[in-house]
């Protein structure tokens, strides 16, 4: 049985919501109806935006979310499909272009983990990690980019004609033995979305990552399950608090804003100042 960590951990009282920077908007999430992906759907909710939740297990989870973010007086609706599959992605797009006429923001969030040693790793183990999240994230943002530029610039909707964030992770910089699937696809995710970035600036559409550090999710539950486990993690985050979902919710929907226009091709890492190093902070 593990022990719970003490609430001193936490994060402290709930962030306000961010003002209605984004009414009228449509943002795509995937992976969102757990974890990170459903802090970043309240997020863009609690700013105006109508959202689609993309999962691909968890029915009752996904549309309970949808009507707690309908609640909040926007549209929501949850939609199945694999972000690996070409096909499936292409029908939620089309599907969401149907439902609310248009789609302004995709948060490329869908992830997940298959850790094992290098020499013991399955090639179905490297391939389901790259698919979900690297080829994922090219699928979901090709559809995107097609819609924008069909769309344009609408001024009354946004500076932009579409904003697309990439869901990266602080080890696409960190290396992470036993889990070379995951820190490769974290690494192809940077690359990718800097070309994107570059390629699309001139076409009004913004493309940017984040890089959360250790989150309190289910994924990483084993890091933060226990005051034991959670004290050794607290020795690699300088700041000395585990991240929480809304944190990365937060700078999601700033990032999809016209308060960040400017902001284009960069990632911003919200670690706690993992990518610090602090290992190094006693000179090694």
């Amino acid at each position: 049985m593990t022990t719970p960590v003490a609430s001193s951990h936490t994060a402290g009282p709930a962030l306000p919501p961010l003002p209605a920077l984004l009414t009228g908007q449509t943002a795509i999430v995937t992976g969102g109806n757990s974890g990170i992906g459903a802090a970043v759907a309240l997020a863009l909710a609690q700013a105006g935006a109508n959202v689609a939740i993309n999962y691909v297990v968890g029915d009752d989870a996904a549309n309970n979310l949808a009507a707690q973010l309908t609640g909040l007086g926007i549209l929501a609706k949850a939609y199945k499909a694999d972000v690996s599959s070409e096909d499936q992605v292409a029908a939620m797009f089309a599907s969401v272009i149907a439902d609310f006429g248009t789609v302004d923001i995709l948060v490329a969030n869908a992830g997940l983990q298959r850790d094992a040693a290098f020499t013991q790793m399955t090639l179905a183990q490297w391939n389901t990690v790259l698919g979900i999240n690297l080829t994922g994230q090219f699928l979901c943002a090709r559809e995107a980019v097609k819609e924008f530029l069909r769309r344009g610039v609408v001024p009354e909707r946004s500076r932009a004609a579409g904003k697309i964030i990439c869901m990266s992770s602080v080890h696409q910089v960190i290396p992470w033995a036993g889990h070379v699937n995951y820190a490769t696809s974290k690494g192809g995710i940077h690359m990718m979305m800097e070309s994107l970035a570059q390629e699309l600036a001139p076409q009004r559409i913004r493309v940017n990552a984040i890089a959360p550090g250790a989150i309190r999710t289910p994924i990483n539950t084993e890091a933060w399950s226990t005051q034991e486990a959670y004290d050794r993690l607290m020795t690699l985050v300088p700041y000395g608090r585990i991240g929480e979902p809304e944190d990365i919710g937060q700078v999601a929907a700033w990032l999809a804003s016209d308060h960040a226009d400017y902001v284009v091709g960069t990632t911003i890492f919200v670690d706690g100042g993992m990518t610090l190093y602090p290992g190094f902070a006693t000179n090694g």
